[in-house]
């Protein structure tokens, strides 16, 4: 029996990875990777290698085996992922893995913004396949915001459409570790997590808390959201992705990522990493 973490190469299933070889020996864990180049140093740790593609049902008919306990990170391409996950649960189905975990989104089926749609039609794709499951509902990462971070400092302005809605948001390191935990510990099976930080915050109190580190005022600006649209296109985002993006700030206005229920802290066994925390490392490498 392995622990698999599939996208192991991706910023969250390599922060998976790492705390599980804090957790297991490494002949313990394998990875399910596109390209086994990207995943020579996990390899030289004595990790295991299966490659496959989310895109390639017949690769991942040999990714898993019997018994496996198995992360299955949600893919990024939006429009695609329904396709690729239900590959993946199939295979998964017919190697007979002991857990299924997936990473979803905060909400579950209550989650009714455009992002969250693919993840509640996997998660009922994994009930129907029978499988043990571990549903990891993550909330939003404090990266969401501070990757762009530079751009805020540089313009001076963070816009947006959240109103006075809260994010309550945690590190991608404090999700990992709660992957690790399910995927090494019992008492997990047939279980959903709603993943989220500890205390919650406005987009506001976000620039406030720059602007205090940065030692410069950040200004933010609430847009109405067809506005909001329009300067997300100007900067770059294709139309489809920033209507993506304009609809989060609606369900963040409507309350849908601001829930504090202590899962994930319960979890982790420790607080969740405070924003504060998360935008000084950011400045430090800005």
């Amino acid at each position: 029996m392995s622990i698999v973490v599939t996208g192991a190469t991706g910023a969250l299933g390599r922060l998976v990875v790492a705390d599980l070889l804090t957790r297991v020996p490494a002949d313990r864990v394998a990875v399910v990777v596109r390209d086994a180049a990207k995943a020579a140093d996990l390899a030289e740790l004595g990790v295991e290698l299966r490659i496959a593609d989310y895109d390639d049902a017949a690769s991942l008919a040999g990714a898993f085996r019997a018994g496996d306990r198995v992360l299955l990170i949600s893919g990024n391409e939006i429009g695609r992922r329904v396709a690729q996950h239900t590959a993946v649960i199939k295979a998964a189905g017919e190697a007979g893995v002991a857990q299924l975990a997936y990473t979803g989104i905060l909400g579950g089926p209550e989650a009714d913004f455009e992002l969250a749609a693919e993840h509640r039609v996997t998660e009922q794709a994994i009930l129907d396949s029978g499988l043990p499951y571990t549903f990891l509902r993550n909330g939003w990462y404090h990266e969401n915001y501070t990757r762009s971070l530079a751009s805020h400092l540089e313009q001076g302005a963070l816009v947006g459409s959240a109103g006075e809605g809260r994010v309550a948001s945690a590190a991608r390191a404090d999700y990992a570790a709660a992957a690790a935990v399910v995927l090494t510990g019992e008492g997990h099976l047939n279980r959903a997590y709603e993943l989220s930080g500890d205390s919650a915050w406005t987009l506001a109190e976000y620039a406030a808390e720059l602007s205090a580190q940065a030692g410069r005022e950040i200004a933010y600006t609430e847009l109405p959201a067809e506005d909001h649209q329009k300067v997300l296109i100007g900067a770059g985002l294709p139309e489809g992705f920033a209507a993506v993006f304009v609809d989060v700030d609606a369900a963040i206005r409507r309350g849908r990522l601001g829930s504090t229920g202590g899962d994930l802290a319960r979890l982790i066994g420790r607080p969740t990493t405070p924003l504060a925390e998360a935008i000084a490392g950011a400045l430090a490498t800005a």
